[in-house]
């Protein structure tokens, strides 16, 4: 991580990974065999010996994303270490994704995690999981919303802090003209990363709408942009695979526009040593799915719950460059950053 840039926000992030550490550390699944040694707060010998737990998590991941894959993999490390059995599933619709929320509740589970894309499809389900008796918390996206429908917790980025970040640097980088992608029309959380660039960037922005469902479309809108416009020098990605996929865009383009992206992949801190993407924001997803899950877990056992009911606990955001990519980079080989 950039060491130097936002040091209160790390330290406040260090401070609740490490609270959450300590509370937990030795806290794993248990699927059966003989429990020893029973404590108090339901921790014995490493493992978790409080009643297994059901818990749903339902995303607005879409077909092919990868992003969410990490962000799943911090959900079932919490999982395996806190004996749930966790529920995933996930649709881009969000009245989809408000019938998977309805059938968690119908199923009776312990608790639901949520994402908050299109808050207003969610309101009704997140009143029905409450008056069930049934805790919600959210996670990525949502930041502006989660308390307005009632949840308990939210842990993820602010978009509109992440996106004034990313403009300031692209101030700091020299650019003048930058197309900021959008991959899905009505996601709140990717307006709001482009009209925070808007917002700090003192150079010319415009908003590009691509289908991000389709990765070659995706590639041939973009290309065409460049065609059509030689003067913009900064490509704007909201997501690792669509920055790998500008990549090719300006090559086919013959353009001399640079690439920054929001979140990463193993292949995205490649593209940085390489030098063919410039910098990523981080908003450490695998941490967002494992302290949704998490949460729940110390909420059902202990009544706690973080942030005071008030505030998101924040997991980003840090920009990687070539500065400190090698050091995360060990990280996202094992998919986890």
């Amino acid at each position: 991580m950039h060491r130097s840039s936002h040091p209160r926000r790390f330290a406040s992030l260090v401070a609740v990974a490490t609270a959450t550490a300590l509370t937990l550390a030795g806290c794993s699944s248990s699927s059966g065999g003989k429990q020893t040694e029973q404590s108090a707060d339901g921790v014995s010998a490493g493992k978790a010996t409080t009643p297994r737990l059901t818990v749903a998590m339902i995303t607005h991941q879409g077909p092919g994303d990868t992003f969410w894959d990490i962000v799943r993999k911090g959900a079932e490390a919490a999982a395996a270490k806190d004996n749930i059995r966790l529920v995933y599933s996930n649709d881009p619709s969000a009245g989809n994704q408000a019938n998977l929320v309805q059938n968690a509740i119908d199923q009776k589970v312990d608790g639901i995690a949520i994402t908050l894309a299109k808050p207003e499809a969610m309101t009704d389900v997140v009143r029905k999981a409450t008056a069930a008796g049934i805790p919600v918390v959210g996670l990525n996206s949502g930041v502006s919303e989660w308390k307005k429908l009632g949840l308990l917790e939210f842990f993820g980025q602010d978009e509109n802090v992440a996106g004034e970040a990313f403009g300031k640097k692209l101030n700091e980088v020299g650019a003048k003209k930058a197309v900021c992608v959008i991959t899905e029309q009505g996601n709140i959380g990717l307006t709001q990363r482009c009209d925070g660039v808007k917002k700090t960037f003192q150079g010319q922005t415009e908003n590009l709408y691509v289908n991000g469902t389709d990765m070659p479309s995706v590639k041939a809108t973009i290309t065409a942009k460049l065609k059509q416009d030689s003067s913009i020098d900064y490509i704007v990605s909201l997501g690792a695979s669509y920055a790998l996929s500008a990549v090719q865009s300006v090559s086919e383009a013959g353009s001399k526009a640079k690439i920054a992206t929001f979140d990463l992949n193993k292949d995205l801190t490649g593209a940085i040593s390489k030098g063919t993407i410039q910098f990523a924001v981080d908003q450490q997803p695998y941490l967002q799915g494992y302290l949704a899950i998490d949460s729940l877990w110390l909420y059902k056992n202990n009544g706690n719950y973080m942030g005071g009911g008030e505030q998101a606990i924040l997991t980003g955001p840090a920009f990687v460059d070539k500065s400190n990519v090698d050091q995360i980079a060990q990280f996202a080989a094992k998919g986890t950053r």
